[in-house]
């Protein structure tokens, strides 16, 4: 399991998926304090905590880019997950 995910990867994928830092420490286990400090540009996070959310996030169906010659991002795994959208059958 990769540990890599950055502070603006974390962001993303909150905003991507609609969560705010209490339901993401709800969901996640970690404190918000914890949360908080992992989005913060320059914060440097314990791996653990990096592994907890890269594997939530990565069950709610998001892909994380790197940084390989443009920026780093995120992605869903598939068409149609997403906050709105998960879940729900195709018609």
């Amino acid at each position: 399991m990769s540990d890599s995910i950055t502070p603006l990867q974390i962001r993303l994928a909150k905003a991507a998926l609609g969560l705010s830092n209490p339901a993401l420490s709800e969901a996640t286990g970690l404190n918000r304090n914890t949360i908080n400090a992992a989005e913060k540009v320059g914060g440097n996070p314990s791996r653990s905590t990096r592994i907890q959310l890269r594997q939530y996030f990565e069950g709610q169906g998001v892909i994380f880019v790197p940084k390989n010659g443009g920026p780093e991002g995120i992605r869903f795994a598939e068409e149609g997950l997403g906050p709105d959208t998960k879940g729900k059958g195709k018609d």
